[in-house]
């Protein structure tokens, strides 16, 4: 069964499907990590790149996936540098278990990718509860300054959230809000894949 669980970038998806995943013993798979190399593009440039849109990420290669986990086959996903925004050589072998939790902030806005998902949950958040959790994490964790995270949050983050990630909602069989506790939603994602298992 794959269930993919998706939301804007700090609304708690990662999370809630962490929760899930360990509670379940599944596997999970980040449509993030599927972004396109830009090595070839010069450092400088490459923060310029949009990355919130649909374009950015390598859609093809993350369906043969999901097709290959479908069949019951091992796979090698990519590895993502987000501070050098290039592909590493490296990969993460994602086994086939009977359950895999997928997550992303596009994963909904992709009509392929919609039909493969099994249970598809989408995690609303406030766009300031979810811009100070960006704002936390890229200086944290990708190297960021304020004034970049700022400035590519107005530049794209926003309006791509607008245009692609929230209208995909719409799609989702199972909207949790943000006023649900992450424990509490991520049991009500159990509850419905417990509903869609065959006794």
């Amino acid at each position: 069964m794959l269930v993919g669980i998706c939301g804007g970038s700090g609304s708690g998806k990662t999370t809630i499907a962490r929760l899930v995943a360990a509670e379940l013993g599944a596997s999970r798979l980040t449509f993030d990590t599927y972004y396109r190399d830009q090595s070839h593009v010069p450092l400088e440039e490459r923060a310029l790149v949009n990355y919130d849109h649909p374009d950015s990420l390598d859609v093809e290669l993350f369906a043969q996936h999901l097709d290959a986990l479908e069949r019951g086959e091992q796979i090698e996903a990519p590895v993502y540098d987000f501070a050098t925004h290039t592909r590493t050589t490296g990969s993460e072998i994602i086994e086939p278990t009977d359950v895999v939790i997928i997550e992303g902030i596009l994963l909904l806005a992709f009509p392929d990718i919609v039909r493969r998902l099994d249970l598809k949950v989408f995690r609303d958040c406030p766009e300031n509860v979810r811009f100070a959790r960006r704002l936390g994490r890229d200086i944290a964790e990708r190297g960021r300054t304020e004034a970049s995270v700022y400035y590519q949050f107005e530049a794209t983050v926003k309006p791509m959230h607008d245009e692609f990630v929230e209208p995909s909602q719409s799609k989702a069989d199972l909207v949790t809000f943000f006023d649900e506790e992450l424990h509490a939603a991520a049991d009500r994602v159990m509850a419905a894949i417990t509903s869609l298992t065959p006794a």
